[in-house]
């Protein structure tokens, strides 16, 4: 499969290509042209003349627009869920579920392109004012750069440029080299479903390059990234004066209170599927494990045995629960953050080796110390860390004890200790009865300390996306 860029609508090849591989067994899936500064100049001039275009569309023609690139990537979802395998490695069913999520973030975008409003300003409400009336409107913003991630390439690419565009900016995506023919194909599709072929643009290549100049350019009003806390750090270093909107890294923790003991076996199969799914390439990914004391060995047992049954492999094959993570370098480093919590005194109850070069069982790893990597950093890969605490106030603790707050859970039926946790635990969201790899995508999502600035969520994407405008008129 021949990829290419996509400036003002027209196919841009190059002679210097980087190659996509097949996460599972590393064939070749297709090519993607290594845009330069070049590439990147032309898009700018190119969404220059989108953003006039599409800034003049009505919100209604938006949502037309929207509704129908929805319709289209429904029809075609069996293809986009094909190439979204063999670019991610993701199981054939989280490929067909990541389609389904993404038609429903580009329908709720199209509902919000109606609903940008603005509101009344009461200008003699301040001393000595008369005869004043006005309003403030939000106006889009201009050019924005989307800069999007190998995980979720189709939807989380859909929670940036769906609410970019419904609220009438044009947009230059930089997705990540080794999942672009999704993003190319999801640009065809807007712009087949009647957006400016100007507005919607797509330069392929490496961060360090395209990605870049892209940030650095200063026609780009905004940079909305999804990656790791390291990058976001050097973007919002390098962009200058402009919006930012980062989600960035987690390592998402979990208490489980003492009046857990009746649904462990349940509790323990969330808190698997959602350490494992994706192999744990997921932000939201569970990652740490507080237990109270008194159920700690049951849940291990439970935990364990819920691991055993999760067949890893093929991610083309159905009955596949489990593929690859992205590369061969993903994988070394996983094993030696998993031999580094070994030598620190950690215990590995299930899994822990490497099946080839990608493949990694699901693993769990016990007693991890605070100053292991497994513990303080983001793994992202198939492994859960179960660490045993004595009361809720230590469970809040542990889970606070990290440089992220993306999303954490409570499992507990003590209405005190779920306010209590919600209160003093520091996140961005927090899932009472639930794992914190819960997400819908009309909800606010977004991190606080290192996770990252800004929520996604199209509706709050479109508060980012815009500014306010007032406008006041003087009846003396």
């Amino acid at each position: 499969m021949k990829g290419y860029m996509l400036i003002a609508g027209k196919r841009v090849y190059k002679q210097e290509e980087i190659e996509i591989l097949f996460p599972y067994d590393g064939s070749l899936v297709g090519t993607i042209p290594r845009g330069k500064k070049e590439d990147v100049d032309l898009a700018v001039e190119a969404a220059k003349k989108g953003f006039e275009k599409i800034k003049k569309m009505t919100a209604y023609e938006r949502y037309q627009c929207l509704q129908k690139a929805a319709r289209i990537i429904s029809r075609r979802a069996e293809e986009f869920a094909e190439i979204l395998t063999l670019e991610v490695g993701k199981t054939i069913k989280e490929s067909m579920a990541e389609v389904g999520r993404a038609i429903n973030t580009i329908t709720l975008a199209a509902e919000e392109a109606k609903r940008i409003l603005g509101e009344e300003v009461p200008f003699d409400a301040a001393p000595g004012i008369k005869n004043k009336v006005g309003f403030y409107r939000r106006v889009p913003l201009g050019i924005i750069g989307c800069i999007t991630p190998f995980n979720f390439p189709l939807n989380l690419t859909c929670h940036k440029v769906a609410p970019a565009l419904a609220a009438g900016n044009s947009v230059i995506i930089k997705p990540s080299e080794n999942t672009s023919l999704t993003v190319i194909k999801l640009a065809e599709v807007l712009i087949e479903a009647g957006f400016p072929p100007e507005a919607v643009n797509v330069v392929t290549g490496y961060g360090e390059e395209a990605g870049d100049t892209l940030v650095r350019n200063e026609n780009v009003r905004m940079i909305t990234f999804t990656g790791s806390v390291e990058t976001g750090k050097i973007i919002m270093s390098r962009g200058g004066l402009k919006k930012y909107a980062m989600e960035l890294g987690s390592n998402a923790g979990v208490y489980i209170d003492e009046d857990q003991d009746y649904r462990l076996k349940e509790i323990a199969e969330k808190v698997a599927r959602g350490g494992f799914a994706l192999a744990g390439q997921v932000c939201i990914s569970v990652q740490r494990v507080f237990v109270h004391e008194k159920l700690f060995d049951s849940f291990v047992k439970e935990i364990t045995d819920f691991s055993k049954t999760l067949k890893v492999g093929d991610p083309r094959k159905s009955d596949t629960d489990m593929g690859p993570v992205i590369d061969k370098n993903a994988a070394d480093r996983i094993m030696e953050w998993i031999e580094e919590a070994k030598g620190l005194g950690a215990e590995v109850v299930y899994g822990g080796n490497r099946i080839s070069d990608t493949l990694i069982e699901p693993t769990v790893v016990i007693n991890v110390p605070e100053e292991a990597k497994l513990f303080k950093k983001e793994v992202f890969g198939p492994v859960v860390v179960v660490n045993k605490v004595s009361s809720i106030e230590e469970g809040i603790k542990q889970v606070n004890n990290s440089p992220y707050g993306l999303q954490a859970g409570i499992f507990t039926n003590n209405l005190k200790n779920a306010f209590k946790f919600s209160e003093e635990v520091e996140c961005g969201g927090i899932m009472v009865n639930e794992i914190p790899t819960f997400r819908v995508d009309q909800m606010p999502y977004g991190g606080v300390k290192e996770s990252g600035i800004g929520r996604e969520g199209p509706h709050f994407a479109i508060e980012e996306m815009t500014e306010i405008k007032t406008i006041c008129f003087d009846l003396n």
